[in-house]
C-alpha cells in the first residue's frame, strides 16, 4: 500500500469532528440545556436516526449534558457529528472529576447518580476521558441500526 497522505488503512476512522460532517456544535449551560435537547433532538432526527433509538440517544447525551452542567462546572460543550453512518455526540465539561467515574446505578434508595450508566445502556457505546480541565464523554449510534 502507498503512504500517500490520502490512502488510510481499512478498517481505521480518524477520531473526531473533522473526520465527518459537523451537525451540531454549542456550548451550553442549565438555562440553555433543555433548548439544547430540542435542537440534538431535531438534528439527530434529520442524520436518520429517529423512533425509540433516537430518544434514547437523544436522552443519553441530555443525561450526559446535566451532568456536564451539576457536576462539571456549570457549563458545558456538545459536538455531534456524523462520520459514515455513525453518530457522535461528545460532550465536554470543565469540572473537576472524582478519582472515579461510575458507570453502574448506585443502590436503589439513593436519588439521581443514574447519568452515565444511562448512557451507557441507551448507546452504542460510551468513552470517558479525563483531562486536565475537565471531562469529555463519547457516546456513538449507528444508523443502519434498523438494517440489521
Amino acid at each position: 500500500m502507498d503512504d500517500d497522505a490520502g490512502t488510510t488503512e481499512p478498517g481505521l476512522v480518524t477520531p473526531g469532528p473533522a473526520a465527518g460532517s459537523a451537525l451540531l456544535s454549542e456550548d451550553f449551560t442549565a438555562d440553555t440545556v433543555t433548548a439544547l435537547r430540542h435542537r440534538l433532538h431535531a438534528a439527530v432526527s434529520a442524520a436518520g436516526l429517529r423512533g425509540d433509538e433516537g430518544y434514547d440517544f437523544v436522552l443519553a447525551v441530555h443525561e450526559l449534558a446535566t451532568n456536564a452542567v451539576r457536576h462539571g462546572g456549570g457549563r458545558g460543550h456538545l459536538d455531534l457529528h456524523r462520520q459514515d453512518d455513525v453518530l457522535i455526540c461528545e460532550v465536554s465539561d470543565h469540572g473537576a472529576a472524582g478519582a472515579t467515574l461510575p458507570v453502574r446505578p448506585p443502590a436503589v434508595d439513593v436519588a439521581g447518580g443514574r447519568g452515565l450508566w444511562l448512557a451507557h445502556q441507551l448507546t452504542e457505546g460510551l468513552l470517558l476521558v479525563r483531562k486536565a480541565d475537565g471531562v469529555t464523554a463519547t457516546v456513538t449510534a449507528c444508523l443502519d441500526r434498523a438494517d440489521r
